[in-house]
Formats: structure tokens, C-alpha cells, sequence
């Protein structure tokens, strides 16, 4: 755990809209204190004049072990079995050099690409792992029931009903674009396993009967724009859900992505035309919700867990300044109140003893400072991968 420290003059994101100019007591990695800027001169504090702090970013679906892995196949598919029909040849380059990579490893760069991208915390669509212990670079959710699919999955109700109390089941579903697509949610409820702690990651193919049963039942959505339209060449709708909907942004894993969440966030903005505010929230409280966090990820106030990311300020709303936002961006991000990562300019405002057991690291051409053994990591990559490694799409170097 970090000792105590304070962040000082920063504008601090309340919510998509609005930012005040104050400083951010932490304790024990949690928020104790949010008050009025004051000039308060001390060894503890970081100055983040110039900075705009945000919630750390929730990454709501990733496969943390497929990230240092090409985009496979050669879509558009008319769903996911048939795209992994067309993929999995395990002996055959590129899949049987990424495979050979240790899976420990390759969990932890997937922790890495989204650190990178401040994300906080991450929705790892597997089994916890013992690797994801205090030292991984992100926190992973760990209260979940999954299951892959209604492919890989006879009895989803006995899943759902192993799933501990209040925490979400979560299921790949309707990733899609043909008819048993469409009908996988009427599957699902007739086995008994949608309602209102369901989550259904994708859901390209349903359509209004789909979308107005998921609503009676309470089921969430997670939505992988970049990764559906690689796949299967159409999306979710999302720009034209309601406000009220309950849907979080996911990455999904670079075997089908085109990158990180920050991607996955100018994609929903740019090209779905979804709006800034709204996203803004699929990365923050309602991803919280959906996965019923109860840290008080999402947001920056007083009790929460101080998982925190800081930007450059340039005027704009907290949205605004996320949705324009690439890894290029992140300048800080804090995980319990502790610094994962640094930008260069942002790591000559923190001592020595803070720094302690970071490692530089080049990703896309940009270098940041993190917690973790890096030159080790790389160096198992390139044992067993040739050429440039790449972390998501984006060339990685120590």
C-alpha cells in the first residue's frame, strides 16, 4: 500500500460535464479527502496544475491472455463459431509461436495494454487467475459467474446459479449477424439463466423482440465495437439505445480488436457517433454497475478506491477531453492510490521511493514508466516470437 500523498491542483472530474479545481487527499489507497485547491507546500504533495484527473477506466470484456496476438481471421463472419472454425489452427503460425508464449506472461501484458490506456480495472472473460495477484498492473474483477457461450456451455442456469451473491453472470451472446444469432437471448431465458444479474457481452444480432425481452429481464450489455466489425462487419446499435440503458465499452482481446479501450472509445465516438457523455459513463459508473463493483470504481469522491488517471487540461469537459483521448494521453494512472504509470514529464513530480521498481516501456512510439518487470516480460516474449512484438496492435519496445 502507498502512504498517504495528495494531489493538488488539478481540475477533478465530478461527472462527464463538470471539473473543479481541487485537491485529492488519499490514505490507505482510498479518497479521504476532496477539498478547495489551497497553496499548501509539502514533500507529500503532487502538483497536477495543468491537469485534468478522471476515474480510472473500467475495461468491461477483455481475454487478458490474447493480447500480444495479430487480428486472425478474414471476415466478415456470419458469427463468432464460424470465425473460430476459421482461425483456431493451433499448429500453424502465427497461433503456434503466441501459444508457446508462457501464459502467465501473456496475462500480464494483457494488464499491461490496459494500464497503458488507464484503465484501472479490467473484466477478464476467463477463469481469475492466481496471476493476478497485488503486483499485476491493473485490478481484475474478481466476484463474477461466467460462461463463454451457449456454444460451449449446456447448462447455464446451473452457472448462473453458482455465481456468488450479488455478483454479475456473464456470457457472450448474439455475436452475430444471422438468425441463430438473433435467437440465442430466447435460448438463454428459456434456460432459465437471463435476468437482471446476467450480462451479455456483444449482442450484435438481437433485434427489438431480443432487445425488449433483455430489458424486462434487466439483462446489461457489453459492447466491442472495433471487434464486432472486424468480425462480423455490423455492431450494436448503441447509438440508438436509450440513456437509460445499462451498457459498458469493452476492449475484447487484440485477436479481433483493433486495440485498446481508448480505441474502442473514439471508435463508439467517431464512427458509431455515439455521444461523448455517453460514453463517458460505459467506462465509468455504469460499468461499474453492470459489474457491481462495490469499491466505488467509476468515480472520483470521497471513500471511493483511489483509482485514478490524469490527462492534460485543455479546457474541456471530462467527456470531451476522454473521447479525443490515445495512450499518448495518459499521463498518470494510480491503482489504490499508488502510481502504475508515468509519463516522463508526470515522473519528475514523484520521489525516487515512489518510482520504486518501475520499468520504462515504448508502446506505439510513446514511453512511460510502470510497475512491472518489463525487460524481463519482453524478453520471454522474444523467445518465443520473432520480428517486432506488438501489444495490441501497437509495437512494443523496452
Amino acid at each position: 500500500m502507498f502512504p498517504q500523498v495528495k494531489l493538488v491542483n488539478a481540475r477533478i472530474a465530478v461527472d462527464s460535464k463538470t471539473a473543479i479545481r481541487a485537491d485529492v487527499e488519499i490514505k490507505d489507497g482510498h479518497i479521504a479527502r476532496i477539498a478547495p485547491a489551497v497553496d499548501s507546500p509539502s514533500s507529500s504533495n503532487i502538483d497536477l496544475d495543468g491537469y485534468l484527473v478522471l476515474p480510472g477506466l473500467i475495461n468491461a470484456h477483455d481475454h487478458l491472455e490474447f493480447n500480444l496476438f495479430p487480428r486472425l481471421g478474414d471476415g466478415p463472419y456470419k458469427n463468432s463459431r464460424e470465425w473460430a472454425d476459421d482461425i483456431y489452427q493451433p499448429e500453424r503460425s502465427p497461433l503456434r509461436e503466441h501459444r508457446s508464449v508462457p501464459r502467465p506472461v501473456r496475462l500480464w501484458w494483457g494488464g499491461l495494454k490496459n494500464l497503458l490506456s488507464g484503465v484501472t480495472t479490467v473484466c477478464h472473460h476467463n477463469p481469475y487467475d492466481e496471476t493476478f495477484g497485488e503486483d499485476f498492473p491493473v485490478q481484475v474483477v474478481k466476484r463474477y459467474g461466467w460462461a463463454h457461450s451457449l456454444d460451449f456451455e449446456n447448462d447455464p442456469r446451473r452457472t448462473l446459479a453458482s455465481t456468488p451473491s450479488g455478483a454479475p453472470f456473464i456470457i457472450h451472446l448474439g455475436e452475430g449477424t444471422d438468425t441463430r444469432s438473433r435467437d440465442e437471448i430466447f435460448v438463454l431465458d428459456r434456460l432459465g439463466a437471463l435476468d437482471g444479474r446476467t450480462v451479455l457481452v456483444h449482442g450484435v444480432g438481437l433485434n427489438g423482440d431480443g432487445h425488449a425481452l433483455r430489458r424486462r429481464r434487466g439483462a446489461a450489455l457489453v459492447w466491442c465495437p472495433t471487434s464486432n466489425r472486424f468480425m462480423l462487419g455490423a455492431t450494436l446499435k448503441a447509438h440508438a439505445m436509450s440513456s437509460h440503458e445499462d451498457i459498458a465499452l469493452g476492449s475484447d482481446s487484440a485477436l479481433t480488436a483493433k486495440g485498446d479501450l481508448l480505441d474502442e472509445v473514439r471508435s463508439a465516438h467517431q464512427e458509431e457517433q455515439v455521444g461523448a457523455d455517453a460514453i463517458y459513463g460505459m467506462v465509468t459508473k455504469s460499468a461499474s454497475a453492470i459489474l457491481r463493483l462495490r469499491g466505488g470504481q467509476g468515480t472520483v469522491r470521497t471513500g471511493a478506491v483511489a483509482n485514478l488517471i490524469a490527462l492534460a487540461s485543455n479546457g474541456s469537459t471530462p467527456a470531451e477531453t476522454l473521447v479525443e483521448a490515445d495512450v499518448g494521453s495518459i499521463e498518470l494512472v494510480m491503482v489504490s492510490g499508488r502510481p502504475h504509470l508515468l509519463s516522463a514529464e508526470m515522473a519528475q513530480r514523484w520521489s525516487k521511493i515512489a518510482r520504486k521498481g518501475m520499468e520504462w516501456i515504448r508502446i506505439g512510439g510513446t514511453d512511460r514508466l510502470v510497475r512491472a518487470p518489463v525487460r524481463r516480460l519482453l524478453q520471454t516474449a522474444r523467445n518465443s516470437l520473432s520480428g517486432n512484438i506488438r501489444l495490441a496492435g501497437k509495437e512494443l519496445s523496452a
